[in-house]
């Protein structure tokens, strides 16, 4: 059977352009009602774009789907899960996709680049999925994409406000997998490389055409449905390549105690070691 959203109604933020757009257009061409959430400002939080969330609209009605714009930013996240509650009476599906960049040198990064980076991403995607919970728990029923990056799980050169924010998501994820669980909300993070507004500046051109958003799309689709069962995962995705990320812990080394700065100095080396046994802890549990 193809992975269908009949009847069910998703939220996608910073959907106006990119990745988000994508997620709205595929989930809503698989019968989803769709909420296309956009501040409507460029990246440089200056000019307004809104009629570039007017257009998904657009697009998705042209298509025979149904969909609605929302202009609320993320910060306010209850005004978002209202409208759609509003609208179309539930919600199955809360993308957290919304997004800025303020790229500097730690060194040269401002606290206003810092805030407004960590602003967007986390508080946004807190906002938004604290409106959404208590309305999931209610229905038994919610699929919630968390968006990390790349540079969130192993760090990026003049990114450490971006990369912060993002490896602050995988956190979030996987605890609100294991919150989630008994009502049956699965909450999921990816880690896209694509090609979009936000990544043509950093991006040889070429890179930019072959990891399309569209080539994304799929799989997020496939997270926010009914045949997925996983939650808690890190997934980087990108090009037409999927895969899944996870923690690796070396067998370590284990010391007489009270040991000494002296005694971690001598077995550095043995610390550091990944060639022999490994572990893959998921849990509080396996730490």
């Amino acid at each position: 059977m193809p992975v269908r959203f009949d009847g069910q109604v998703a939220i996608v933020t910073g959907a106006g352009g990119g990745l988000g757009r994508e997620y709205a257009l595929l989930l809503a061409a698989r019968g989803a009602k769709v909420l296309v959430n956009d501040v409507g400002v460029a990246l440089s939080g200056a000019a307004s774009e809104s009629a570039k969330t007017d257009q998904v609209v657009a697009d998705i009605r042209a298509r025979g789907g149904e969909a609605a714009a929302d202009y609320n930013s993320v910060l306010d996240g209850q005004k978002i899960i209202d409208h759609a509650l509003s609208l179309f009476g539930r919600v199955d599906i809360l993308i957290n996709n919304a997004g800025v960049l303020r790229d500097a040198s730690f060194m040269k990064m401002t606290h206003q680049d810092w805030n407004l980076v960590l602003d967007v991403h986390v508080r946004g995607a807190y906002a938004c999925t604290k409106a959404a919970w208590p309305v999931m728990q209610k229905q038994n029923y919610g699929r919630i994409i968390m968006t990390a990056s790349a540079a969130g799980l192993y760090g990026n050169f003049g990114q450490a406000n971006y990369s912060t924010a993002k490896s602050a998501l995988v956190g979030f994820a996987k605890t609100l997998a294991f919150e989630g669980a008994k009502k049956n909300i699965l909450v999921n993070c990816i880690a896209p490389l694509a090609g979009t507004r936000m990544t043509a500046t950093v991006l040889p051109p070429d890179l930019v055409e072959a990891m399309k958003p569209e080539f994304v799309a799929p799989l997020v689709a496939f997270l926010c449905s009914k045949d997925c069962r996983d939650s808690g995962q890190v997934l980087e995705v990108g090009a037409g390549w999927v895969a899944s990320v996870r923690w690796q812990r070396n067998i370590g080394h284990s010391f007489a105690t009270p040991l000494s700065p002296d005694d971690i100095a001598r077995e550095w080396r043995h610390i550091r070691d990944f060639s022999g046994e490994v572990a893959y802890p998921a849990s509080l549990q396996d730490s």
